[in-house]
């Protein structure tokens, strides 16, 4: 069954989810970019105050494809204590160095979930790599939300065909990128493990206001 993954950027929005049947809480800056960053501290905190009640994963933030920058980043974020951290691979920069580098991390037992952007029509044969590395999932998202929804930038089929492929490769696999309340039925069928969401539960769907519970109760009507 689907989960629903919600992104929060505070210890108060933490806290204002943390009692909702929300599967996974998502933890991102959305004002710092499509996968901006929390510091570490904020990270830790939000951690602890969970207290392994649901998951919790993290971004590193909108880094440059640089193996040694990516790699510090999620040492870092390893030290907090999130279940899952989520690495941004955007266009341009060594993907290979860098899969290779994060191999060593996924040997220590860190589970790594790497995010795909389907605006910028990634190579899906990305994805065997990144099993043969040791990460733990995939996710597609979108890169320039003023591009539109997950759906707007890439065809159905193309979303069925890399849910196939993870699963395929037996990676954990989240589809989000300004999904909305009317986008959800068609993504249902494809059985991703989690949809992701941070606009649609947001003031008048902005990603970067603060989390509004009418919408919030919207979305999670249709996780029951």
């Amino acid at each position: 069954m689907t989960a629903m993954l919600a992104s929060v950027n505070s210890l108060e929005e933490a806290q204002l989810i943390i009692n909702t049947t929300i599967d996974i809480i998502d933890l991102k800056q959305p004002e710092q970019g499509a996968l901006g960053a929390l510091s570490t501290d904020t990270v830790t905190q939000i951690v602890q105050f969970v207290n392994q009640q649901k998951p919790i994963s993290a971004t590193i933030g909108d880094l440059p494809m640089q193996a040694d920058l990516v790699y510090n980043a999620v040492t870092a974020m390893t030290k907090t204590g999130v279940d899952y951290i989520k690495i941004g691979f955007f266009p341009d920069g060594d993907w290979q160095s860098i899969i290779t580098s994060l191999g060593t991390i996924t040997q220590q037992g860190h589970r790594l979930i790497a995010v795909l952007f389907a605006d910028t029509q990634p190579d899906l044969n990305t994805l065997k790599q990144l099993k043969k590395a040791g990460f733990i999932g995939v996710m597609l998202d979108t890169m320039n939300k003023s591009k539109g929804s997950l759906l707007q930038v890439m065809p159905l089929t193309k979303i069925d065909e890399f849910v196939t492929l993870a699963r395929h490769h037996q990676l954990l696999c989240g589809l989000a990128g300004s999904l909305k309340q009317q986008d959800i039925s068609k993504l249902m069928p494809f059985n991703a493990d989690y949809l992701g969401f941070r606009g649609a539960l947001c003031e008048n769907h902005n990603r970067t206001a603060q989390l509004n519970n009418d919408a919030i109760n919207l979305i999670l009507s249709y996780f029951k």
